[in-house]
């Protein structure tokens, strides 16, 4: 059966872009681009049954937008992936994710 954990948008100990702000879809599809490429990097590539995506969801403010990890539930990999991408995710931006932030500043300025 498919289910899917939404991870967030960036590392559990960082900032990231809020929903009503000023630029918020630029800012908050970049930050969860990056942070997707950050979870891979960290704990590997999705093996079959599991796939990191960056979904957008319904608020009351307007959607928001977040990184899922989309799993089947009868595929033990693609479980065990998907849960250790919710309880082992880094806490903050690594050294080529901040690159990446840095990168896509510059460009948008």
């Amino acid at each position: 059966m498919r289910d899917c954990i939404d991870l967030g948008s960036s590392p559990y100990g960082e900032t990231c872009a809020q929903v009503g702000t000023e630029d918020y879809a630029f800012r908050a599809k970049r930050e969860c681009r990056v942070y997707l490429r950050q979870l891979r990097r960290s704990l590997g590539e999705e093996p079959d049954g599991a796939e990191l995506r960056v979904k957008s969801n319904p608020h009351d403010f307007g959607s928001y937008l977040s990184v899922v990890c989309y799993f089947d539930s009868d595929n033990q990999p693609a479980t065990e992936y998907a849960f250790r991408c919710e309880a082992q995710g880094p806490e903050t931006w690594d050294e080529q994710a901040l690159v990446e932030l840095a990168q896509c500043e510059r460009s948008a300025s």
